[in-house]
């Protein structure tokens, strides 16, 4: 079943169904017939992106853009073949990102590194180029307009380098990517959302994401909306989580910088330990092995990432 979560001011949630159902979001954004799509997932999510809006009323030829976030692959791999079926969309991206656009090579090779070739091609699918005559790089206080709304682009580093938050005038809401972390929604409890954040491979920069997540706040939207999963409200109250999380992360990858070959199931337990004092904290009603259970992709990929963190910075 095709899994659609329509919000306020012509915005839904495309679940991509990524390892799993809401773990990934495809937002789309519809005005008479047109659309702007934030972040795309991967290749095989395109035909539930344009299905989803084909019921929307919204064929191929009707979707103008197509905004990234950042260009890791679980947000950027269908990009190319979005473009392949939408004949008048523009790609916007980072400008660090846009090469990786034009030429996805060194993102799979770095995702293979992560993953394994086997994994990689099952889970991504074909990543195709995007032509360089539609791409549009979008730098910090980048505007786009769209119809009867603008686009603002924000460089919010912190996760990658390579990433922007983009502010929706229609509404004051932000399209976050990964720089807000991550909410399940399995985590919510009599509707209050929680949120974590992720560290993964390879740039996490806790300083620029502590004044990423400032920057958010600061706008003062009513909602953000995450790549993993959805629409998020109460921003100021889940921006305080965030930081002390953020923290709770760097301090343990500086703990265990020099451990050698334990290094990094030292800091998938460490993780883990952070997920479950969380869970304590927040009185999440998953038990532990469920809990351990749903987070096993972001547990890792967080210690990959903290150790990647650690060596880049000598420690």
């Amino acid at each position: 079943m095709q899994a659609v979560f329509d919000h306020a001011y012509g915005v839904s949630t495309v679940d991509a169904v990524y390892e799993r159902e809401m773990q990934t979001s495809v937002h789309v954004v519809v005005e008479d017939g047109h659309a702007v799509i934030v972040d795309t997932a991967t290749a095989p999510a395109v035909p539930r992106v344009l299905a989803a809006l084909a019921a929307k009323g919204v064929p191929p030829e009707g979707v103008d853009y197509v905004i990234l976030t950042h260009v890791h692959l679980d947000h950027a791999g269908g990009a190319g073949q979005l473009l392949a079926s939408c004949p008048n969309a523009f790609l916007t991206v980072h400008p660090r990102g846009a090469r990786h656009m034009v030429d996805p090579g060194r993102l799979m090779a770095a995702t293979v590194a992560i993953y394994g070739e086997a994994a990689t091609r099952r889970t991504y699918g074909e990543v195709l180029p995007a032509p360089v005559a539609r791409v549009i790089e979008t730098p910090e206080g980048t505007r786009l307009r769209w119809r009867d709304r603008e686009f603002l682009f924000l460089d919010t580093p912190g996760h990658a380098r390579h990433h922007v938050a983009v502010r929706d005038s229609a509404s004051g809401h932000l399209f976050a990517g990964d720089t807000f972390g991550l909410s399940y929604r399995e985590l919510d409890r009599d509707g209050r959302q929680f949120v974590l954040p992720t560290t993964s491979p390879s740039q996490f920069d806790p300083p620029a994401l502590h004044r990423s997540v400032d920057r958010i706040v600061a706008l003062g939207p009513e909602a953000v909306y995450v790549a993993h999963f959805g629409q998020l409200r109460e921003v100021a109250r889940l921006a305080g989580d965030l930081h002390r999380l953020i923290d709770a992360h760097a301090e343990l990858g500086r703990r265990h910088a020099a451990c050698g070959a334990e290094r990094l199931q030292r800091l998938k337990d460490g993780v883990a330990q952070i997920v479950l004092a969380e869970r304590a904290r927040q009185g999440w009603c998953l038990p532990e092995e469920e809990l351990l259970a749903l987070l096993a992709l972001d547990i890792e990929l967080n210690a990959q990432g903290l150790a990647a963190w650690t060596d880049a910075a000598g420690r």
